[in-house]
């Protein structure tokens, strides 16, 4: 709707700025909004409505401020660009970056120097080195980023203080919906409403993620083309947070994140960044192997974003490249185990033997806490039951075809016939039956795993549903005991075994288990 009005104002420009016809636009504005008010004083300057616009943007930008900007003292029209800030607001999702001046970035500084983000140490730092002498409370994150992405750039400073720039402008418009004693909560709602709404940030098409995953990954990217996946828009809203005073965790869930706010009751409020920043409950992020949710930092964040595009890399079979970013992900994410995991595979897939070995024993004498049934690829490496080339295979990513479902499977099955003691192996060649709705031969697949290990969660679940859908309830009832023996007592995974052991016992009442 912001669109359109502005779209209107422009529409009315060439016409006499008769005082009706301003009075009518200005009452349409959205009186909270900077970039409406400046869009309409840059139409109708010499209007007394136009006046009242200009006055009003400025009563906006000082409503957070103790010592307040005013035109008369420290900015000056025409000097002051006005339409360099309208234009880097507005721009429509895909249009490029506008690039502003040195003068209009320090004018938007200018504006911006009461956000909180300010005060922290690492918003002054200007090289990658700086980081790592900063204390967790000292990170802004988006120097940091940008630092990295802008690294190789002939004009690094201009690039990162632009991006920056926009990210401070987003922050004010935020900060003008709030009222100066905003709670926290209040915050949460501000920046949904600004993100999702207004500036309507999305998830990219399913079909372009899996594919562009690095594209829609980092902080340009999204802001350029106001598209992201979960770790994306997820960044950025942290960057806003950072800059209006708004501490949030962060929690990743496996091959997700999302953040959250406990209030001072202990409640929880959950921000999921694909779905508009609405509140998802905890329960919908456990999995069957999932025994806690891990909970990350600002610093673990940065690792997060090269984690993410190693793994784009390794998608694309460029080894080499992606083991040298799950070094550097390493920095930021110390003795992280799925790190080493991934680095030490990916290590093996270019040779480097040794180096994957060490990283691999790592995996192996450092259980994940936050799952129930740990890694089975570095033992079955390390004990000469799985290959590299194994190891590969299972990695082998399909598209929609069933071709490339079935040449990943016929991999599988050949790299099983030297390495029948390979877990994963069995486990994958499971999901591709599955893939092909053949359940039969999933469920041969499975019990190959179950033979080997019957401590896999996840497995026997499996093999409870398959069994349960070809009506051999026996065995169905057998292996979801077997599951609830491995899960213990953990009340997430009995909510989701709930609906399997309800079904069995309305088949028939011989099949119960405790609640």
């Amino acid at each position: 709707m912001r669109k359109l009005i502005i779209l209107f104002l422009f529409l009315f420009s060439s016409l006499h700025a008769n005082d009706w016809k301003t009075r009518t636009l200005y009452s349409s504005l959205d009186q909270s909004s900077i970039s409406d008010a400046f869009a309409f004083y840059k139409l109708y300057p010499k209007s007394d409505y136009g006046k009242r616009a200009l006055e009003r943007a400025f009563f906006l930008i000082n409503k957070h401020r103790v010592l307040p900007i005013t035109l008369s003292s420290q900015l000056h029209l025409p000097k002051f660009h006005i339409q360099g800030m309208i234009s880097l607001v507005n721009k429509m999702a895909n249009d490029e970056t506008p690039k502003l001046s040195e003068r209009q970035i320090h004018q938007i500084e200018l504006i911006c120097d009461h956000l909180k983000n300010r005060k922290l140490k690492g918003h002054s730092i200007t090289e990658i080195e700086q980081i790592d002498d900063l204390k967790l409370e000292e990170l802004d994150l988006a120097r940091a980023l940008l630092l990295h992405e802008f690294k190789d750039s002939e004009t690094r400073m201009h690039d990162i203080r632009q991006y920056e720039a926009n990210i401070d402008l987003m922050a004010l418009q935020v900060m003008a919906r709030l009222h100066r004693n905003a709670s926290n909560l209040e915050k949460i709602k501000a920046i949904n409403h600004f993100i999702f709404h207004e500036m309507r940030f999305r998830f990219p098409p399913q079909s372009i993620s899996n594919k562009e995953i690095d594209t829609f990954t980092f902080l340009p990217s999204v802001l350029d083309s106001r598209l992201g996946v979960c770790l994306g828009v997820s960044v950025l809203y942290l960057t806003i947070a950072q800059r209006i005073g708004l501490d949030l965790e962060i929690i990743t869930p496996p091959g997700h994140i999302y953040l959250s706010y406990t209030d001072v009751d202990g409640e929880q409020h959950n921000i999921e960044t694909t779905a508009r920043g609405i509140h998802v409950p905890e329960e919908h992020y456990f999995g069957i192997n999932t025994l806690e949710l891990k909970h990350r930092n600002i610093r673990e964040t940065i690792g997060l974003s090269f984690f993410n595009q190693a793994s784009v890399l390794w998608e694309r079979e460029r080894h080499a490249e992606a083991v040298e970013l799950y070094k550097k992900a390493e920095i930021y994410m110390a003795d992280e185990p799925l790190v080493k995991l991934f680095m030490g595979l990916n290590q093996l897939f270019i040779g480097e033997e040794e180096a994957a070995k060490e990283n691999l024993a790592y995996v192996k004498s450092h259980p994940m806490a936050h799952v129930i049934f740990q890694d089975t690829m570095s033992d079955d490496y390390l004990n000469g039951r799985a290959t590299p080339e194994g190891l590969k295979a299972i990695f082998k990513q399909v598209d929609e075809t069933r071709s490339s479902i079935f040449e990943k499977q016929k991999q599988i099955q050949t790299i099983l016939k030297s390495s029948p003691k390979f877990r994963e192996g069995w486990f994958h060649l499971a999901v591709t039956w599955l893939q092909l709705s053949r359940l039969k031969e999933a469920k041969g697949a499975l019990e190959k795993y179950h033979a080997l290990d019957p401590t896999n969660p996840t497995v026997e679940y499996y093999l409870s549903m398959i069994n349960m859908e070809r009506y051999d309830y026996e065995k169905a009832f057998d292996h979801l005991k077997r599951t609830y023996q491995l899960v213990g007592e953990h009340e997430h995974q009995k909510k989701i075994l709930k609906g399997i052991r309800f079904g069995l016992n309305l088949i028939n009442p011989k099949y119960t288990l405790p609640n």
